[in-house]
């Protein structure tokens, strides 16, 4: 088996988030498997939720200082788990979530 070298040097195509996210296949449930304790989330100064994770899936509503979860970008990494104790994460329920393609 041979390998084309020129192919396999050329430079990354350049993706959005966006064009990244769609490459995940997902199924959503109708309810979120994540969970936001919104009175942490307002005590904490640093927010470090809205920043950490890769899928942006935490935005910051400033009209009531609160976090909106759009679980349906979650890549299901865990990331939010580990950073904040303020965050549930749950598996979701059975044939819902994520499943990871490329090409």
């Amino acid at each position: 088996m041979s390998i084309d070298v020129r192919a396999y040097l050329k430079p990354h195509v350049h993706m959005s988030l966006e064009e990244r996210l769609a490459l995940v296949k997902r199924r959503f449930a109708d309810e979120s498997h994540i969970s936001v304790d919104q009175d942490a989330f307002r005590a904490d100064p640093q927010k470090a939720v809205l920043f950490i994770c890769p899928a942006q899936v935490f935005k910051h509503n400033l009209d009531d200082d609160s976090c909106i979860v759009n679980y349906e970008d979650c890549l299901e990494c865990g990331t939010c788990q580990v950073t904040r104790r303020y965050t549930t994460w749950n598996n979701p329920r059975g044939g819902y979530g994520v499943t990871y393609h490329y090409g």
